[in-house]
């Protein structure tokens, strides 16, 4: 008995695990790498970078592995169609575009004979994304960590999408253990994307104390802040969701960065979650999904792999007994 493979347009992953693609600089090559060594899809976080930054991430995940790599990138940063070039122009396996819709980018895809992935929370936008051209598309749930869609439930989107859609569909939010997995799988979904269990993997290059916020979360400490890019977010209590909720952060007001076609300016997304990556949990903002408080221990991503498929196969197993 084994976990499906998951095929996307011409791609083929031995094991159907999509590693989150987080930004800003969370997912990038070390960790990326890793997940394609162990027959997954390594995703790098795009948005956050520049062209060249992401250029030479692409490079160090191509030198690190000879795996399936991807790109996340935000439709609602400014630089969305020139990190798309630079991904295509670096032949990039596929593209996994969120935070928006674009359609410019299913032609861009099948010019170039690249996959094209979008995130959507709605049966409408899984609809369109089939109909333009998608090779698959990401059904993310209100469970997911960072900008979220919907607010509903992630079993119930991929109950109801994965009935009328013919591509690939990929369950995306409070994905923890090998057990969510299979349950993800046997409500129709085709593959997974996991994003939270990643952070605290030994390849992931954040901050130790970024890591631990994920290992002692308690159930209660996430919470939905409103981003300046206009959709709720997902986050886990710190210092800096204190001072926002009070009002107290004004880093938006002088922007240095550019980096949104609309920004509430309420407070500098940027910034903020560029502070977390490097441990200041003061002016940092700590994306999360809902379940990461179920992860105990960092973990490197060859024993999360394995960690993985042997709860998957236990869980399949015990129901074939039943």
């Amino acid at each position: 008995m084994n976990l499906p493979t998951l095929k996307i347009g011409k791609l083929i992953a031995k094991i159907p695990i999509i590693q989150g693609g987080m930004a800003v600089k969370i997912s990038t090559a070390p960790l990326v790498a890793a997940v394609a060594n162990e027959g997954g899809i390594g995703i790098i976080g795009a948005s956050g970078m520049e062209s060249n930054e992401l250029k030479n991430e692409i490079e160090r995940a191509r030198e690190l592995s000879s795996g399936i790599i991807g790109v996340n990138i935000m439709v609602a940063v400014s630089n969305f169609k020139k990190l798309v070039n630079t991904a295509i122009s670096k032949n990039i396996d596929l593209i996994i575009a969120g935070a928006g819709f674009s359609r410019d980018i299913f032609s861009l895809g099948k010019e170039n004979n690249i996959e094209i992935v979008p995130i959507v929370s709605s049966l409408k936008l899984a609809k369109i994304s089939e109909k333009l051209g998608a090779s698959a598309i990401v059904v993310e749930g209100k469970e997911a960590g960072g900008h979220l869609g919907t607010d509903k439930s992630m079993k119930t989107l991929i109950k109801k999408i994965s009935r009328v859609i013919n591509i690939p569909v990929i369950a995306a939010g409070g994905i923890i253990n090998g057990k969510d997995i299979v349950e993800a799988l046997k409500l129709g979904a085709d593959g997974v994307q996991m994003g939270s269990r990643f952070v605290a993997s030994e390849e992931c290059d954040i901050s130790e104390i970024f890591k631990k916020k994920y290992i002692n979360a308690q159930k209660d400490d996430f919470l939905i802040i409103k981003s300046p890019v206009g959709l709720p977010g997902q986050a886990i209590k710190n210092e800096f969701t204190e001072l926002l909720e009070q009002g107290k952060v004004k880093t938006g007001q002088l922007c240095k960065y550019q980096c949104l076609k609309k920004c509430s300016r309420s407070f500098c997304i940027m910034k903020s979650l560029e502070a977390a990556r490097i441990g200041n949990m003061k002016e940092g903002l700590v994306f999360a999904g809902q379940e990461a408080y179920r992860i105990n221990k960092i973990l490197s991503v060859k024993d999360i792999f394995t960690k993985l498929i042997n709860e998957a196969l236990d869980f399949l197993q015990e129901g074939a007994k039943k």
